[in-house]
């Protein structure tokens, strides 16, 4: 089974958990002063990389709250994990 690390609550099992999708996505200032193609590139289009990989996720069976993980995703494992809020650490802890 897979061990997901919560910044709250330790690494706890993934049945636990729900992936947000991407991390670190802006939204536009203002809406609606973007064109539909704009709008639907940000509502549906993410990346999908081979690699390091910064993702949401939520702790539903346990505290509840979302934070942000780094995750290979060639591998399935999670490099770190880090509250919302706090800044994207550097691959390697640089």
């Amino acid at each position: 089974m897979l061990l997901i690390p919560c910044p709250y609550c330790g690494e706890r099992p993934e049945l636990e958990f729900r992936c947000g999708g991407e991390a670190h996505i802006a939204r536009a200032a203002d809406p609606s002063a973007v064109d539909d193609g704009a709008w639907s590139e940000f509502l549906f289009s993410r990346g999908n990389p081979k690699g390091l990989y910064a993702e949401r996720w939520n702790h539903a069976h346990g505290c509840q709250r979302w934070f942000n993980a780094i995750r290979d995703t060639a591998s399935d494992r999670f490099v770190e994990s880090y509250k919302m809020g706090e800044k994207r650490p550097l691959p390697g802890g640089e």
